[in-house]
Parts: structure tokens; sequence; C-alpha cells
């Protein structure tokens, strides 16, 4: 079918960075670097603007099967070496964040995923590469580069490299797929690209809002404002965890990923607990107080310290009438969830 310029700027408007003028246009590899991109970053998307015409002229050509005089090996444009370097190690970084608890990690997960990267945008438009020598490339480099956070830039570069090398036309397909196979295969490769990382995000946001809602309950319970404030608020923002752990009988998520955030709210943990200590000295109560123990000690210490019986010494008497009621309902809503 002839492609049609009015109704490629119409998709290229509506769904351009899903990269649907790509898919009308029969370039399944571009518009699968669109939907991992969101558009080459939106910068790519808005530059296509001008492309669009060359690209219905090359897809009409295709589909009339007129042969083209060209070059052996395509010419080299800077802008494919930089999007191979980019999109390299934006896939690298994506392997980062998602699997980084599996073992061999980066020996062999960190080196594909840039080689696919590289590769995807080295397959974009009428030109390929090689992908056995550009992944030679990438293991390599990842060997000399091993367990170190910056191995993404020089496999990034070095597959760039190898890949710009042994670039070429791609091979005349006169059996073109049909539509629903073509979406198929787009909708394989999304979902493995994606899905890692949507489950690392849903697992790590899960952890942040865990720490916050702490935090909250934390600075609440300090200034003694509404305590039941920061479960309620822990409850609704953990909602959709929950659904999820409810609907996988109770196992919940891997926390495999999470250590790295829990290095980074380990100092929220650390004032809690110290915050715990002080309380439990205020009322003179080791650690192992049971509740009842809590509010025994809680009712004398209110009648030693309430300022009306200290009005001698009532500045000191409100200080300590104070420690004593936020000690108390620190160590009431603490026992309570145990």
């Amino acid at each position: 079918m002839v492609k049609r310029l009015l109704i490629t700027y119409v998709l290229w408007a509506l769904g351009g960075p899903l990269g649907l003028h790509h898919i009308y246009l029969g370039r399944d590899s571009h518009a699968l670097l669109w939907m991992v991109t969101f558009g080459g970053f939106g910068i790519g998307w808005i530059r296509e603007f001008w492309q669009l015409p060359k690209y219905v002229q090359n897809a009409n050509i295709r589909y009339q099967k007129i042969q083209r005089k060209r070059d052996p090996q395509p010419s080299m444009k800077i802008i494919r070496p930089l999007g191979k370097f980019v999109v390299g190690v934006y896939f690298g970084i994506i392997a980062l964040l998602s699997l980084s608890p599996l073992s061999g990690f980066y020996i062999i997960v960190l080196p594909l995923a840039i080689t696919l990267g590289v590769h995807l945008v080295a397959n974009v438009g009428e030109e390929t590469s090689n992908i056995k020598a550009t992944m030679s490339g990438s293991f390599v480099t990842s060997i000399i580069f091993f367990g170190r956070p910056i191995a993404t830039v020089p496999i990034s570069i070095v597959a760039s490299i190898v890949s710009t090398q042994h670039r070429h036309y791609k091979t005349p397909n006169d059996t073109a797929d049909n539509l629903s196979v073509r979406l198929y295969r787009l909708g394989l490769a999304w979902l493995a690209f994606s899905m890692p990382i949507s489950y690392c995000i849903f697992h790590n946001t899960t952890v942040t809002i865990t720490y916050i809602t702490d935090t909250i309950s934390f600075i609440l319970d300090s200034v003694r404002i509404f305590p039941w404030v920061g479960g309620l608020l822990e409850s609704i923002l953990l909602l959709p965890y929950h659904t999820w752990k409810l609907s996988t009988g109770g196992t919940g998520l891997a926390h495999g990923n999470t250590q790295e955030w829990e290095k980074i709210f380990a100092s929220i943990s650390a004032i809690q607990t110290d915050r715990e200590k002080l309380a439990y000295r205020v009322l003179g109560l080791h650690r192992e107080a049971t509740l009842e123990e809590i509010n025994k000690s809680y009712r004398e210490l209110v009648k030693r310290w309430h300022p009306d019986h200290n009005q001698h010494n009532l500045n000191e008497a409100e200080q300590q009438f104070l420690e004593i009621q936020a000690a108390y309902e620190l160590l009431v809503k603490k026992t309570s969830y145990e």
C-alpha cells in the first residue's frame, strides 16, 4: 500500500513518541527505538518533523521494489554513532537498575544489554550492522572493566565503533510480514525491555514510600500532633503494594533490589532507633517493657511532673511533662505495631 505523507504527519503528531508513524511506514526497528526511549528522549521525535517526507519516499520505493544505485557501504553520519553510544549507555543503565541481583551480571547481562541498544540504533532505516561483531566487542570490553560502575561508558564506546565499522545495507525482503505479526513482535520486544525496570520502579517506590511514611510518623510523634495520621497515610500510600501482596498469596516482593535504597535511608532508621532508646530512658524502662509497664510508668511520672503539682518549679516540670508525653506516645505506638 502506498504511504501518504499527510497520514504520516498525523500519526507523528498523535503518537510520534511511541513510534506510530514508523510502524505505518514499515520502520519497525525505528518504532521500537522510539517506544523504549520515548521518541529519542523527545529530541529525535521533534527532529523528525523535517525528515518525514524522506521517510515516506523511501517507504514507497520499497513498496514499489524500485532498485536504486547506492554505494556498497552506507556513508557515515555522526548522528548515528552518537545515537548508538547514547542508547547503549541508556540500555546499560536500565540493566544496572533492574537486573543487578542476577549472578554473573557484569560479565553477561551488561554487555548484552548494551549490544542490543547499539544494534537497535544500527538497524534503523535501511542500514544494519553485524550484531556478532558488536557483541564480541562488548564482551571483550566488559571483561576489562569487570565490576566497575563506569563500565557502561567504555562498553558503549567500543560497541558503537565496532557496529559503525561493520555497517551495511539491509538485504531486500520481498515477503514482508503482515501488520499483526509485526505488532506482536514489537509488543514482545517492548515487554522484554519494560517489565524488569517496571518491577524495579514499583518495588523501590514501595520501599521509598515506607521510609517516607515512617519519617512523617516520626515527625508527627515528635511534635505530638495527631499520632494516628502517620499510620493512616502509610495505609493509603501502600495500598497498591498490599493489593499485590494479597494477590500473590502473601509473598509480596523480593528484597534483592532494595539494598541500595536501604543504605540511602539508613540514617532515618538510626534516628528512629535513638528516639526509641531515649523514650525508654525518659520513662525509666527497659527495651522489653510491656504495654502494661509502659502505662504504669507513664501514670506515675505524669503525677510527679504535672505542672499543677510543681508550681515552684514550673519551667522544668513543663519540659519534663512534654518529654514524658512524647515518649509515651512513641512507645505505645511501637508496642501496638509489634
